[in-house]
């Protein structure tokens, strides 16, 4: 069965990522219809925005898309394209995996950590405002909806994958109400999975006990600002966001993009890792019901990242991005 999918290529190193993950992912097995959406700064001057109406179109019509790192100004103008993305389709479950590679040097070799980051309120609501011209002020928005569904989603998602634990993150000690309410509503939900061990940590002591022992972590929910800082550090205890996939959920639509950015200086240079994007596109396919294809690339990427010399240039190796592609499916042929 062929399935529907919206490429956004994105900017910057995005359209070479997004080619390389495609490439891979039609040499899977895997039938899909690609639908070609530009979004990015390259869409400014013909649309004035760099979200034109035809990428939601094509989003909502296909409910999946598989989506390049795209640039966010610092400070000032167009606020965020994945924002402006979350909030259109209510992609409230952001996923991020973070585990160890074999052959990827880092300082760990047994972190396997799944954030689930809520991916729609918190300060990311973007509900700011100055006042006057010395001060400024930011709304953290905690819902008990939003709260709920995403606590939930964790449990659900610890349960279909064979997950131990969840750990709540929050920093309820100083924001009663807002993180506070999170809490309440996380012990709530943990109360109807008694199969699965639950546990608080406030997120500044989750983040020193990450870099101690991260291999006691499994699945940890969050809001979306501790969510989004958090699951960097997970990246950058297995060798960084250049192997981070991620998914964003939601009930009528799913995007699926790497955690890295869109790395401009490095445009056109055939030099960035596309395996983030891969593995992301290993999640998209998981997500549609193609489990075979996804364990197929997975398993070459894993075998290429343990060799240690079929890899990109960020981990040693001398491919660059096209030659990575080239590589995965190649060992997929074997």
């Amino acid at each position: 069965m062929a399935h529907n999918v919206t490429l956004i290529p994105g900017d910057g190193i995005g359209p070479e990522v997004a080619l390389a993950a495609r490439r891979v992912v039609d040499a899977s097995g895997a039938e899909i219809n690609w639908h070609v959406a530009e979004a990015g700064e390259s869409q400014m001057a013909e649309f004035g925005t760099p979200l034109p109406q035809k990428v939601l179109d094509s989003v909502r019509a296909d409910g999946v898309a598989l989506k390049g790192p795209i640039t966010t100004p610092v400070g000032v103008g167009f606020r965020s394209v994945n924002v402006a993305l979350r909030k259109e389709f209510d992609l409230y479950a952001n996923v991020r995996p973070a585990r160890s590679f074999k052959g990827v040097e880092s300082r760990y070799e047994n972190v396997d950590i799944v954030v689930v980051r809520e991916n729609t309120e918190d300060l990311y609501a973007g509900i700011e405002h100055m006042i006057g011209t010395d001060a400024a002020e930011s709304i953290k928005l905690i819902t008990r909806t939003g709260s709920e569904r995403i606590a939930r989603y964790a449990f659900d998602y610890a349960v279909k994958n064979g997950r131990k634990k969840v750990t709540c993150v929050h920093k309820a000690n100083i924001m009663k109400c807002s993180d506070g309410l999170f809490l309440e509503v996380c012990r709530g939900v943990a109360a109807g999975y008694p199969q699965i061990e639950f546990e608080e940590r406030i997120v500044d002591a989750l983040c020193m006990q990450l870099v101690q022992h991260p291999e006691t972590f499994d699945v940890l929910v969050l809001p979306n600002l501790y969510g989004d800082i958090v699951s960097d550090l997970c990246a950058g205890l297995v060798g960084g966001l250049g192997l981070a996939p991620s998914a964003n959920i939601g009930r009528s639509a799913a995007i699926f993009e790497a955690v890295h950015g869109s790395a401009p200086r490095h445009a056109g240079l055939n030099d960035a890792n596309p395996t983030a994007l891969i593995l992301s596109a290993c999640m998209m396919l998981r997500h549609l019901g193609e489990g075979a294809a996804a364990d197929r690339i997975e398993s070459a990427v894993l075998a290429l990242l343990a060799g240690g010399r079929d890899v990109t240039r960020d981990l040693g190796g001398s491919l660059g991005t096209s030659q990575f592609a080239d590589a995965v499916i190649d060992k997929m042929r074997e």
